[in-house]
């Protein structure tokens, strides 16, 4: 059972805000907190390079602790700053060849549809989008109608930014799988409030960041490369660590994900991130799931009873991410009154997710995201504000 006094009393922001927006960086609980300032403090009275010498078996030991989380080996882990460099290091180094055809999902994210922009004008690329089904989620039977010899990608977002959507990905692993497509994955969302286990997802590549349901800190993230993966594919841009010099005309890429890595890291922020999945773990992401999406719940049942607000969660089943629009209501003063009250949400504007707020006519949309660290009657005191506003 889930201990919610012993994870607020871990959680040093309690006091200082009722925080709704883990959709976006999540309060992290004292341990990571420590982490990074005792990495910090070493460095300040040792210097940074004998204080990564000092803590190196902790270090390394981040990419077990990433691993045993997703179910991968640590040597198909990359450390990231973000989730969109390690989504961009994958998708960056496919060997996608001229005239083939990228699929994805109408929820897909801004910055990996720009990428998919960039790689169509430059090599020449089509992309198809993949319609979703009436419930709003990508459809299964149109993936598998789509594939032909000139797919190169699928590459999908399990849990966007808005909506509350929960895409299929395991499923859409299995028709990858069959057809032999390379399939990436972006688990930004997903990483922290539900179960990832790779093998069962059948991707060949997963990005996430550390700042958002892991409650690990802002400037973190991983990449997961299957195993196979490491034995041909060649990042987009080396150095001396993913590739070291070993003769004048000649580099050798290392044999691990890590050739994804550049010499130079913050190793605090890694260190919060690895005590960050550690956390998590001990609670266990069952229970963070389950906790996560009752409370989501609780707070659209709250939020549906108010005639103003029109709920904007799509699906076959919601995940802890909330969003609604307010009729008549500009969204980011909604966001900044909320802030004065001490209730911290967000808003998603539709460029965020272009196809999925056009094929739907989104207008920008609040989004209230609540951690198992929330309570009940955190998310009812926050509605009855919110109500007051309109």
């Amino acid at each position: 059972m889930l201990d919610i006094e012993q994870v607020r009393q871990d959680t040093p922001g309690i006091a200082h805000t009722t925080h709704f927006l883990a959709s976006g960086s999540a309060l992290m609980p004292q341990c990571v907190v420590d982490a990074v300032t005792a990495h910090t403090q070493l460095e300040a009275e040792i210097g940074g390079y004998e204080a990564h010498a000092k803590q190196a078996d902790a270090l390394t030991h981040v990419y077990t602790s990433v691993a045993c989380h997703i179910g991968a080996k640590p040597r198909e882990i990359a450390l990231m700053e973000n989730a969109t460099v390690a989504w961009c290091h994958a998708f960056y180094a496919l060997p996608i060849k001229r005239g083939s055809r990228i699929l994805t999902c109408e929820a897909e994210y801004a910055a990996n549809y720009v990428a998919f922009l960039q790689r169509a004008k430059r090599d020449g690329l089509t992309i198809d989008v993949i319609p979703s089904d009436a419930k709003g989620a990508l459809d299964l039977e149109a993936l598998e109608d789509m594939i032909d010899e000139d797919v190169g990608l699928i590459a999908i977002t399990w849990i966007p930014t808005n909506g509350g959507l929960v895409n299929p990905a395991a499923q859409v692993g299995r028709v990858a799988k069959k057809h032999g497509i390379p399939y990436l994955l972006d688990a930004c969302q997903a990483a922290g409030q539900m179960r990832i286990n790779v093998a069962e997802l059948g991707c060949d590549f997963l990005s996430a960041t550390g700042r958002k349901y892991l409650r690990g800190p802002r400037g973190t993230g991983f990449l997961y490369v299957k195993e196979a993966w490491l034995e041909t594919l060649e990042p987009a841009m080396i150095d001396h660590f993913g590739a070291p010099w070993v003769e004048r005309d000649r580099y050798e890429l290392r044999d691990d994900a890590r050739r994804f890595e550049t010499w130079e890291n913050s190793y605090a922020l890694r260190a919060g991130l690895g005590v960050a999945v550690e956390y998590a773990d001990r609670i266990g992401i069952d229970l963070i799931q389950q906790r996560v999406w009752a409370l989501a719940q609780t707070a659209r049942t709250l939020l549906g009873q108010i005639d103003q607000v029109q709920l904007r969660d799509i699906g076959h089943e919601h995940c802890g991410i909330v969003s609604c629009s307010i009729d008549k209501s500009d969204p980011r003063e909604i966001v900044a009154q909320m802030a004065q009250a001490g209730f911290a949400i967000g808003a998603s504007s539709p460029s965020s997710t272009r196809l999925d707020a056009e094929r739907r006519d989104l207008p920008t949309l609040l989004r209230i995201a609540p951690h198992y660290y929330n309570t009940e009657d955190e998310i009812e005191r926050a509605v009855a504000h919110l109500k007051t506003l309109l």
